[in-house]
């Protein structure tokens, strides 16, 4: 149809039916967001944190409102004027004009018509800009850090929270006046303003037109001299030469910088060659400005300081860089905190004389707490033993702990308190591997809402072998101490060192593992109906959740979860209450968005009997002048990531040029409440965003007061993992050794992994401390020198609350070669007996061994302990078991002196490498030898250097191997088919081969 004015028109009926597509389309691109904002704002209100979100809204509602203001008015300035000036006569041009259209539309309403694009303009950069919230609170919220550049004298507050926030302003008023430019230039094209030369006509641009031009344009250069004043301090942390070092190097303060000044002094000449041409009526001035500006740009800010670098600056290199690299290992060092003197200690020439026997013998310390469980294979005895139900379930990787426990004294009744570490696991609810039939909507979300107990099994200690019966299934297996429901009030419940008063998980890392995570509890008539073992049910009794009340709180997590169950299911009601966002780790991370966290989290057991998931929070800086910069990823990948964490989880890709363990989590596994503490009180970071958060985060005192929580908090490994990476090349001080990186160590790779590419990872443990008496749970690893696999240095961090963080780093002498992981694993595995031994085990069982411990024993000693354990090669209810433990104790820090142990427990294993603990530092009892389904024990030889034998002990060595093959697989057959007859003689056939075996000295 078309009106009066011969313009087309929409009927009624049309009218109808594109408002109807219109508000579906305001609905779907709407809609979602208002749900998720609505679910949001109750879930903070759940936690009781909606100080965050309305933070975080208001911030970015009013970040949004004032850049698209901006930006749409100065686009739609730009715009407008251009048409307020155009010229009189375009509008009587001839109708076959190609732009007469859009002149024609435009003129029916101007503003319209440059609004909606203005506005449009607008939106996209304040949606752009509005993500940028935590920069602009940083800002206004921004402390000072007490320490200045050596460049500028500026306070490194003025990098960390200022100069983002002006970089971000300079980019918007960029942007905005390019398009405004680009804008006015078109507009101006459109009514005859600007007028392109050709086909026999002469180009033109009106005087308005010019001055409007130019006066953009002359704005946009003086803020790119704004800019280039702002570049100079970007220098600071240039990763340019970051192959050596991050930070302004000597082309940067002697040639970049100069030439930022002097473009700088050019961008503002060309302003003013633009703004001449509003008076000036020839345009070659300010065209000329332009070119200046392109060439300079090119010459002065990219060719000069390259041909500089290149010919003036590398060849004298190592005297010329000095300064800046000393630069950059103070601002290094002080920003990661390992400051030589402060936070790391370092003992030179460790280990260059023999240790001394005594001192190693009595290490109490250490010997008395050598772990022989490893968390990573131990995830799945676990699971065998303690699993009960095929829903629950425990992580790839487990967590180690510490706890007191009381120990009788050289077997007498006399007793004592003594820290231990334990293996310790949360048994949470696993939903992926429910069955098909349980695997609905109402057992996922209303039955199986929870786990149920705390698993630990102290980590130097194994059951014993029942005797030689090859029938039991005893030997090698964590001794477990289980805090459940079933457990709590028995009397080994009340002489256990761990006691658990609430043993439900609602809240844990495997009950997010699956997606939708949520449970609704909560009973109305007080019937239970959550599954809390066999015959027995439960209800949750804590007041966490959203309630579900409501048909509209229903509606929204229909619509949020896309389940029509919210409304419909009859499981629900007025007393119901959702439970979602249940991993720690993102709990913590939700709450407190300008925190990264620890990938790593492990649960403790609380003085009033409660479990608490513990996450460490950092606080970081991308641009920390001077100080290098690192990949998260990337330093905090070790073998351990192969399983990809605890579950599944790696540290976020992301570049830091600062960090700091400045906060402590934790989340209760009943009620989900999460509470953050403060634990670095000087973090400058962390301040600040105390300031934008207030009442977020507990101060220090608060979580000084909770000594059990103090007990069980420990060194983070991520953060750990960053400064072991920094330490191989920051240990060295001066700036031309730095430079020759002849002095650098490299991070060992695991040489337990396939293929060995992937790093050693630290370990926790408690040992003796490094330079003073008693014990400390500490995180530890060692460094080998650059690219060779001799260890280099030994060191260690503390975990416990006295000499937390101090790090100390014990250097060898590099006149002398000792062992490094990979050297000290092929040793131990190598040994001619070690392998005889392991041949014979690995034709009938699958063996996996342990980590690789690197222990300091008496001062100077150097001791690596691996374990090592066995299974059945097929099956899903194989369970590993401790089978030997391989000692290899270089006592001289030479390989003259290294012996290797492989015995059934660690007393045997130390005693074969000449360690004799004295009655009082003796190891825990590990058990015996493990048997190994369907074998009996095997011999214990003793671990010796052999004397070479000749090609015939060699021949009847061999033969003797094959008889004691043939004779397990005899006694294995005999055992599956019942046949008690043939099982005797089978084992008569085995005891004959290995006492020949022995015959022929192997």
């Amino acid at each position: 149809m078309t009106g009066s004015t011969g313009r087309p028109t929409l009927s009624r009926r049309a009218k109808i039916l594109l408002g109807i597509g219109v508000g579906i389309l305001i609905l779907v691109l709407v809609g979602p967001q208002v749900v998720a904002l609505t679910t949001d704002w109750m879930w903070f209100s759940d936690v009781d944190y909606t100080s965050v979100m309305s933070t975080m809204i208001t911030t970015r509602l009013v970040i949004f409102a004032v850049v698209a203001l901006i930006v749409g008015a100065i686009v739609f300035g730009a715009l407008f004027a251009a048409y307020r000036v155009r010229p009189d006569f375009v509008m009587l041009a001839s109708p076959n004009d190609p732009l007469s259209r859009y002149r024609t539309a435009i003129g029916v309403r101007p503003k319209v018509s440059m609004l909606v694009p203005s506005a449009f303009i607008g939106i996209m950069a304040g949606l752009i800009a509005q993500g940028s919230w935590s920069t602009v609170q940083m800002f206004l919220h921004r402390e000072s850090f007490g320490t200045t550049d050596p460049q500028f004298g500026l306070d490194i507050g003025f990098y960390a929270f200022t100069l983002p926030f002006l970089r971000m302003v300079l980019d918007i008023l960029f942007i905005s006046l390019v398009i405004a430019f680009i804008g006015n230039l078109i507009t101006h094209y459109v009514f005859g303003g600007l007028r392109l030369g050709g086909g026999g006509r002469r180009g033109g641009l009106t005087r308005a037109a010019r001055i409007q031009l130019a006066v953009i344009a002359g704005l946009f250069m003086i803020a790119k001299a704004v800019g280039y004043w702002f570049d100079r301090y970007d220098l600071l942390s240039n990763g340019r030469r970051g192959d050596i070092f991050t930070g302004a190097s000597y082309t940067d303060i002697n040639f970049v910088l100069p030439s930022k000044l002097i473009l700088m002094a050019i961008a503002i000449v060309c302003a003013l060659a633009f703004f001449a041409a509003i008076v000036l009526r020839d345009l070659r001035i300010p065209a000329l400005a332009a070119v200046l500006m392109l060439v300079s740009a090119l010459t002065i800010g990219v060719v000069w300081p390259a041909a500089m670098e290149q010919f003036s600056v590398k060849p004298s290199a190592v005297t010329k860089e000095a300064e800046y690299i000393q630069r950059n290992i103070a601002a290094t060092t002080d920003a990661y905190r390992i400051r030589n003197g402060v936070d790391v200690t370092y003992e030179q020439n460790w280990a260059s004389k023999p240790a001394d026997p005594n001192k190693v013998n009595s290490d109490e310390a250490t010997l008395s707490n050598i772990r022989i469980l490893d968390p990573m294979v131990l995830s799945k005895a676990f699971e065998q033993r303690q699993q009960l139900k095929n829903f629950y379930g425990f992580p790839n990787q487990l967590a180690l702990d510490r706890y007191t426990v009381t120990e009788k004294v050289d077997g007498s009744d006399q007793t004592v308190q003594r820290q231990r570490d334990f293996v310790v696991a949360a048994r949470e609810l696993d939903p992926s591997k429910y069955d098909d039939n349980q695997n609905n909507w109402i057992n996922k979300h209303t039955v199986y809402t929870h786990g149920n107990g705390f698993i630990a099994a102290q980590a130097n200690k194994v059951d014993e072998a029942s005797g030689n019966d090859s029938r039991s299934d005893k030997g090698g297996q964590p001794v477990f101490l289980v805090s459940d429901s079933t457990t709590i009030g028995t009397d080994g419940y009340k002489s256990s060192p761990i006691q658990v008063k609430q043993p439900r998980i609602y809240f844990g890392e495997l009950i997010a593992k699956v997606d939708p995570d949520y449970s609704i509890v909560g009973s109305l008539d007080g019937s239970d109906r959550e599954y809390d073992g066999d015959d027995k049910t439960y209800t949750y009794t804590a007041k966490s959740g959203v309630p579900l009340s409501n048909m509209g709180t229903r509606l929204l997590y229909a619509l949020k979860y896309g389940e029509r169950n919210f409304l419909l299911s009859d499981q629900i009601n007025d007393n119901s209450r959702l439970l979602y966002n249940r991993d720690p780790r993102d709990r913590v991370k939700k709450v407190a968005p300008w925190l990264t966290v620890d990938s790593k989290t492990y649960p403790a057991v609380m003085a009033d009997g409660s479990i608490k998931w513990i996450v460490d929070g950092y606080t970081t800086l991308k641009n920390y002048p001077y100080a290098q910069r690192m990949s998260l990823a990337d330093a905090t990948a070790d073998s351990r990531e192969t399983t990809a964490g605890q579950t599944g989880r790696t540290q976020e890709d992301k570049e830091v040029s600062y960090a700091r363990n400045s906060v402590k989590a934790t989340v209760d596994a009943y009620t989900g409440e999460v509470t953050l503490y403060q634990f670095d009180t000087s973090d400058p970071v962390l301040k600040t965003w105390m300031k934008v958060f207030p009442g977020t985060v507990e101060p220090r005192s608060e979580l000084d007061k909770k000594p059990d929580l103090l007990a069980h908090v420990r060194y983070p490994e991520d953060l750990f993992k960053l400064q072991r990476a920094l330490l191989t090349k920051y240990h060295v001080s001066d700036a031309a050794t730095f430079y020759r990186s002849n002095n650098f160590w490299t991070v060992p790779n695991d040489p337990t992994t396939d293929e060995n590419r992937l790093q050693q990872p630290p370990y926790y443990f408690t040992a003796a401390r490094p330079f003073d008496s008693g014990s400390q749970y500490q995180l530890t690893s060692v460094v080998t020198a650059l690219n060779r696999p001799n260890l280099a240095a030994y060191m260690t961090v503390g975990s416990d609350p006295d000499g937390y963080g101090k790090i100390s780093v014990k250097v060898l002498p590099t006149a002398r070669q000792a062992m490094g992981p990979q050297q000290a694993w092929e040793n131990m595995t190598s040994n001619g007996t070690v392998a005889s031994d392991r041949k014979l085990v690995e034709d009938t069982t699958k063996v996996t061994y342990g980590n690789l411990l690197a222990l300091n024993v008496g001062g100077n000693g150097l001791l690596y302990v691996q374990p090592m354990y066995t299974e059945a090669k097929a099956g899903n209810s194989s369970i590993p078991k401790l089978y030997r433990v391989l000692t290899y104790y270089n006592a001289a820090s030479g390989a003259d002196a290294a012996n290797v142990g492989y015995a059934p427990t660690v007393a045997e294993a130390l005693a074969q490498v000449g360690i004799s603990p004295t009655a009082a530092t003796a190891p825990e009892k590990d058990g015996g030898t493990p048997s190994t389904p369907g074998t009996p024990e095997q011999p214990k030889p003793p671990v010796e250097k052999p004397e070479k034998p000749s090609t015939g002990d060699n021949a009847a060595r061999d033969a003797a191997v094959k008889e004691i093959g043939a004779a397990l697989e005899n006694v294995r057959k005999a055992q599956s088919s019942g046949d008690f007859k043939a099982y005797g003689e089978a084992l008569d056939q085995l005891d004959k081969a290995v006492k020949k075996y022995e015959s022929t000295g192997g």
